[in-house]
C-alpha cells in the first residue's frame, strides 16, 4: 500500500474506533481490513490485479470480488482502490474469455492446479468446476464500480465479448444436454465430482440455467441451483443497463433483458415449495419434481437474496425462506454454546460460518440483531483478530482456514453497514 491508501484506512479505523465504542470490535476491523490489500493483493507486470483467496496460491472470480467489493465506498476518495478494483475487473475478463467454465485460475500459464481431473483444462486454469456465480460476481462489481464512481473506462472491447460470452454460456446451460462441458475428479469426495461420466444428473427444462457445483464448490445435488439463478437475474439486468448506457448495444441489451424473464420465470415456477403452510425457496431443484430444502453458508445463498439485489428485506417468501433458514429445519443451521447460525455440508457439522453471520446481518432491518453478530464473529475468532472459514459452535478455537481474506472483508461490510455513520 502506498502512504496516500494507508493515511486513508487509518484515518477510517479512528472513526470505526469512535463510533463503535469496542475495542474487540475495532481490533478486527482494523486487522481484517488491512489484510486483504496486504497479503493477497498484487499488481501484475501486465498492470491488471491478481488476488489470491487467502491460503490458496490461486484467484477465484467469486473470492476475489467479494474481497475488494467492500473498499468500493473508498474509490471516490483514493485513485489507488479504484485502480486495484479496474485492474481486477480487467484480469477478471480475461480469465472469462480463457474458459467460461472455470472458476479459479493461475497468476501465469504456468499449469498449476489443485487436481488432475477429467475435463478441458489449460495452464492457466487451477480448478473447473463450473459455478453460475463464477460469471455473475465479476459483472456485479464492475457495475457497482460504475454507480459509485462514474467510471466507465472498464467497460472495455474485452468486456462487451465478455458479456455476450456469459449470456451465451446461460443459455446453452438452459439446456444442458447440449452442453460440452464434462468434470470428473477420482480419488477425492463424492461432492468434488460430477456423475454420469461427468455430466451430472437428469434435470428437465425450467427455464433456469443448470450449474455443476455450488459456490461452496460442492456438486449441486439437483443442478438448478436457486440461488445462483437469482444473482443470475440481478446480473443479466446490470447487463441489459451497462449493454443500453455504455455500449449502445439494444440487441445484446435485449438478449440480457429476455434471458433474465426467463430464469427468473424459471425461478417462480419451479423453485418455490409449499413448506408448513408458507411458500419458501428451495435452494436446489432439478426441473423433473425433486428439490431440496436448506440454504449453505456460501454466497450466493437464498439467506443473501436481497444482499444480491434480487428481492428486498421485507419480501414476504423471502421472510419465509429466511425464517426456515434460521432454524433447525435447515439441516445446516447450527447452535451451540458460542455460536449459532448457518453452516455448511463443505465444513465439519456444527460449525458456523462468518460470513453466513454477516449475511445476516446484511439482511436484517434490526440493528440490534446486527450489532449482537458483530460481537458473535468479533469474540469467537479463536483469538486470532481474523475471520475464519468455519468455526465450531462449542469452541471458538476449532476453526477451518486461518487466513480467509473474504470472511475478514465480511465482518468489515456488516461493521460499516451497522454504523453507517462511519462512511458519511
Amino acid at each position: 500500500m502506498n502512504k496516500e491508501l494507508m493515511a486513508t484506512l487509518d484515518e477510517l479505523k479512528i472513526k470505526v474506533k469512535d463510533c463503535v465504542q469496542d475495542d474487540k470490535l475495532s481490533q478486527v476491523f482494523d486487522q481484517c481490513i488491512d489484510n486483504t490489500l496486504e497479503t493477497t493483493v498484487k499488481i501484475t507486470a501486465e498492470g491488471d490485479t491478481f488476488v489470491i483467496t487467502g491460503d490458496i496460491p490461486a484467484m477465484w472470480l467469486r473470492d476475489s470480488s467479494a474481497q475488494l467489493k467492500p473498499y468500493l465506498f473508498l474509490a471516490n476518495k483514493n485513485k489507488e482502490i479504484k485502480h486495484l478494483i479496474a485492474g481486477l475487473i480487467e484480469r477478471q475478463i480475461k480469465c472469462i474469455l480463457i474458459d467460461p467454465y472455470a472458476n479459479a485460475f493461475n497468476e501465469a500459464d504456468n499449469g498449476h492446479c489443485y487436481h488432475q481431473d477429467e475435463t478441458e483444462m489449460n495452464g492457466w486454469i487451477w480448478e473447473r468446476k463450473y459455478e453460475v456465480d463464477s460469471l455473475c460476481y465479476p459483472v456485479e462489481l464492475a457495475y457497482l464500480l460504475w454507480k459509485e464512481t462514474g467510471e466507465v473506462n472498464h467497460f472495455t472491447p474485452a468486456f462487451l465479448e465478455v458479456a455476450k460470452l456469459i449470456i451465451e454460456t446461460f443459455k446453452v446451460e438452459q439446456h444442458h444436454e447440449q452442453s460440452p462441458y464434462r468434470f470428473e475428479r477420482f480419488g477425492e469426495r463424492p461432492e468434488d465430482t460430477l456423475t454420469n461420466g461427468g455430466f451430472g444428473e437428469p434435470v428437465g427444462y425450467t427455464g433456469m440455467t443448470w450449474s455443476g457445483f455450488r459456490p461452496s464448490d460442492d456438486s449441486c445435488r439437483y443442478n438448478y441451483l436457486i440461488p445462483a439463478n437469482m444473482f443470475a437475474v440481478v446480473i443479466l439486468n446490470y447487463l441489459n443497463e451497462i449493454m443500453l448506457s455504455i455500449y449502445e448495444e439494444p440487441i445484446v441489451a435485449e438478449q440480457a433483458s429476455t434471458l433474465a424473464k426467463e430464469i427468473d420465470s424459471g425461478i417462480q415456477q419451479y423453485g418455490v415449495i409449499e413448506h408448513e403452510g408458507k411458500q419458501v425457496y428451495a435452494y436446489e431443484v432439478d426441473g423433473l419434481g425433486n428439490y431440496v430444502l436448506m440454504d449453505d453458508a456460501n454466497v450466493p445463498s437464498l439467506l443473501a437474496a436481497p444482499y444480491l439485489g434480487y428481492c428486498s428485506k421485507e419480501d414476504v417468501r423471502y421472510l419465509a425462506t429466511r425464517e426456515f433458514i434460521l432454524s433447525n429445519n435447515n439441516p445446516y443451521y447450527y447452535e451451540g454454546e458460542y455460536l449459532k447460525g448457518v453452516g455448511s455440508f463443505h465444513t465439519p457439522p456444527q460449525y458456523v460460518w462468518p460470513i453466513a453471520l454477516a449475511i445476516q446481518g446484511l439482511t436484517s432491518t434490526n440493528n440490534e440483531e446486527k450489532r449482537q453478530l458483530l460481537e458473535m464473529m468479533a469474540y469467537n475468532d479463536g483469538g486470532t483478530n481474523f475471520m475464519h472459514e468455519g468455526v465450531c459452535v462449542d469452541n471458538p478455537e476449532q476453526y477451518t482456514r486461518e487466513w480467509f481474506s473474504w470472511a475478514n472483508m465480511m465482518y468489515c461490510t456488516l461493521l460499516l453497514d451497522t454504523y453507517p455513520e462511519i462512511i458519511k
